[in-house]
């Protein structure tokens, strides 16, 4: 997904591009009913790991990941008031252990380097979040390549030799044990480095091979830690389109079949998981296009997520989410704040509504004061470490609808019922005007005047 920021904090690199993929109101009863009725072929039953053993509960809720740049950097004063912003809402956090603001962990073997690292990890304790590492990407020596560290797009996305594999578990399990109250990990980042051009699919047996080793290393420092995979993207394309479409589809496209095929032998292979990892968007591979608008592709993050938890049995995990496609250098400055915010907010509902076990936002954050869908204003400005409308949408949403939560769809009516999303506890409500103009509508019997792409929280 060409989102990724690769390069660590003191060396600026470009952006990791990956393909792009596809995704108001819960999941469609018609298409859950073709798809769980068929269910996922080679995976084990629901509730266990394919293997009769019990799984750690691995749900954290509402979070974010760390990228290239982060409040470990920056004025004391931005950096305090981020820390203070972060610890009145405690939530998730996650960070990869090399790229995206970590230097490279093991620049020679045996040789380390947790500088970065351990700068950020210390921001995740101090601002009273689950600390989560995703255990990717791998050093160049493991890959073919020299002392010096590549920070290109292509070697980043490469994956360790196999002859290393053995190498990067290791390194997993050192850092297990350097981090011991870090007790969730997800073992890659996207399959990078794992597709087969010449057979023109993911090597998904190579993948399982390096995860079962990572696996088998983290459960023999603590067997209470969280462990699962493969983080893959579940890319989509239009309705109708043939090439790799597979039987997980909707109104929004059909999830390529070679991610389809990727997971289920994962699934049917590995040695265990504590949850199954994925990320993915809304919008469709070819032309990016959000069917048949961008709130109601969401529902894709619905129907995917009610597919993955029936057929692993597993918690789901979305390691990033994504609501707004990127132009060709893959910003995403197209939208308004508000419709920005809006949509994702309808985005949050449907996987919160599917049962979603843990969801961290992939926090695009800049150094500039210009900063679409960022968290909060750079802690290299002189006024910067105030939180942003997503960061209020996140926190608020995190302790709304942890996932616990009974949830259901209030009642609406009047003028704007099929133009408003909305979702509820008993305790909160959340409305959401899909237009970019104002509507009214009346939820649980209040009437509510909501401005151009308001977001309305109700008590």
């Amino acid at each position: 997904m060409g989102r990724h920021r690769v390069g660590r904090v003191i060396a600026r690199a470009g952006r990791w591009r990956v393909i792009a993929l596809s995704g108001a109101g819960l999941v469609a009863l018609a298409l859950l009913v073709t798809m769980l009725a068929g269910g996922f072929p080679g995976l084990g039953p629901g509730g266990t790991d394919g293997r009769g053993g019990s799984r750690v509960p691995a749900t954290l809720g509402w979070g974010f990941t760390h990228t290239q740049y982060s409040a470990d950097h920056g004025g004391d004063a931005a950096r305090r008031t981020v820390a203070e912003l972060l610890s009145g809402s405690p939530m998730p956090q996650n960070q990869h252990i090399m790229g995206w603001g970590a230097d490279n962990p093991e620049p020679r073997p045996g040789v380390y380097n947790f500088r970065d690292l351990d700068r950020r990890v210390a921001l995740m304790r101090r601002t009273g979040g689950t600390p989560v590492l995703t255990l990717c990407c791998a050093p160049d020596w493991m890959k073919g390549g020299g002392p010096r560290t590549d920070w290109s797009q292509k070697s980043l996305e490469t994956a360790p030799d196999r002859a290393h594999y053995k190498d990067f578990a290791k390194l997993a399990g050192v850092i297990a044990k350097r981090y011991p109250d870090v007790r969730h990990f997800i073992v890659w980042n996207e399959f990078k480095g794992f597709f087969d051009e010449s057979r023109n699919r993911w090597d998904y047996e190579g993948y399982t091979e390096l995860y079962n080793l990572v696996y088998r290393e983290l459960k023999k420092r603590n067997g209470a830690n969280a462990v699962g995979g493969p983080y893959m993207s579940l890319d989509s394309n239009s309705p109708g389109e043939g090439a790799n479409a597979s039987s997980v589809r909707g109104p929004w496209g059909s999830v390529d079949q070679r991610a389809v095929d990727a997971l289920t032998y994962w699934n049917d292979h590995k040695e265990g998981a504590d949850f199954v990892a994925v990320d993915g968007s809304s919008y469709t591979r070819d032309g990016n296009r959000l069917l048949p608008d961008e709130f109601g592709a969401t529902q894709k993050f619905a129907d995917t997520t009610a597919w993955l938890r029936k057929a692993t049995g597993l918690p789901v995990w979305w390691s990033e989410w994504y609501v707004e496609p990127g132009d060709a250098n893959d910003d995403r400055k197209g939208w308004t704040e508000e419709r920005r915010t809006a949509v994702q907010a309808t985005a949050m509902m449907q996987l919160a509504g599917a049962g979603v076990a843990t969801a961290f936002y992939w926090n695009p954050q800049e150094t500039t004061a210009d900063c679409p869908g960022c968290l909060w204003r750079s802690t290299e400005l002189k006024d910067g470490g105030t939180g942003l409308p997503m960061l209020e949408l996140l926190s608020r949403f995190a302790k709304a609808f942890p996932p616990t939560t009974d949830l259901r769809t209030p009642e609406l009516a009047g003028p704007g019922r099929s133009e408003v999303r909305a979702l509820a506890s008993e305790a909160t409500a959340l409305v959401v005007n899909t237009q970019d103009r104002p509507v009214t509508v009346t939820v649980d019997g209040r009437g509510v005047d909501l401005g151009p792409y308001e977001i309305r929280w109700l008590d």
